[in-house]
């Protein structure tokens, strides 16, 4: 079985040159100071990997697993470890644009029950941010679930809405180099926690500049939808779902049963927190910004596998 997946180059991670959201309290000096930097050419993948029945499998061994990037088998596998109970680093978007507005209520109490429920104050950090045609940071890090409840009850309809218009590329390219790009890769999981119905007039990024921002910040995007109106075409569904896959994430409904959601929200939490990293050297790596893509061969007892569809190789 072939299983398609992606990943990113610590090599191209970089500073964002201003900061809009604080760095993650506890993201100390000497925490820093012992990451180490990748060779150049040196690729990182994680993965999340399930059996038939959906539980979790945490004990694959390295040479269990073969990866391939762009159709040729990896020179090496420098690294493959397990890393189980990661803290998270989770970027709450919301949006809160015209179409959004009658859903708006329903995806307050989806994201306060994410932080209720799931987060945990010892070892957790997330941002709140909303948006429209424009956005901003509502609450910047933090490890205090009150105050994160607090930042998305006081999110209100219309605020980000200065011109018709949602940008949600835009805001997931902030989100990723302001919020996600103070923060070491290597450190936690990071993703997006994201409330929309996909619908974007409004931005200057594109799908593929927003996607190398994830790439480089390690950023997955888990999105809860909203169904647009009976009879009402929508480009909406698509964007989320090739945002979410090829990030490494999934889509929800944000209209299920309650049962149905915690269930969301633990899938979430399970594929974030559980683990695999892998380290290996492509046989070819041109510094020419082109997409490689990866795909996994896993043994049989793994039949799905939660990871990103590809990187982008350093333009220089």
């Amino acid at each position: 079985m072939w299983i398609a997946g992606g990943i990113f180059l610590l090599s191209l991670l970089g500073s964002p040159s201003r900061a809009q959201a604080q760095q993650p309290e506890g993201e100390n000096v000497a925490q820093q100071a012992f990451r180490l930097p990748l060779p150049v050419n040196e690729v990182v993948l994680k993965f999340h990997a399930l059996d038939l029945h959906g539980l979790p499998v945490n004990d694959l061994k390295r040479d269990e697993i073969r990866v391939f990037d762009n159709e040729q088998p990896a020179r090496r596998i420098v690294s493959f470890d397990s890393v189980l109970d990661r803290p998270i680093r989770a970027g709450i978007l919301i949006d809160t644009s015209e179409s959004m507005q009658r859903a708006l209520p329903q995806d307050k109490i989806l994201a306060e029950r994410f932080v209720q429920r799931i987060f945990r104050q010892a070892s957790d950090q997330a941002f709140v941010m909303d948006f429209g045609y424009s956005s901003e940071f509502a609450q910047s890090w933090t490890n205090n679930p009150h105050t994160l409840s607090m930042s998305v009850q006081n999110v209100q309809a219309g605020r980000m809405n200065p011109l018709g218009g949602t940008a949600i590329f835009d805001t997931i390219f902030r989100a990723c180099l302001y919020g996600f790009g103070k923060i070491g890769p290597a450190s936690s999981s990071n993703f997006i926690l994201l409330f929309s119905d996909g619908e974007d007039n409004a931005s200057h990024a594109t799908v593929e500049e927003v996607l190398n921002a994830c790439q480089k910040s390690n950023t997955a995007i888990y999105a809860f939808h909203i169904p647009p109106p009976p009879g009402r075409d929508s480009l909406g569904p698509m964007t989320l779902a090739e945002l979410a896959s090829r990030s490494g994430g999934s889509v929800f409904s944000a209209v299920d049963s309650e049962d149905a959601i915690w269930q969301d929200l633990r899938t979430i939490e399970s594929e974030i927190r559980n683990q695999y990293r892998l380290v290996y050297d492509p046989v070819r790596l041109n510094h020419d910004g082109s997409f490689h893509r990866i795909a996994i061969l896993p043994p049989p007892r793994v039949t799905s596998i939660s990871v990103r569809s590809g990187y982008y190789a350093p333009s220089q």
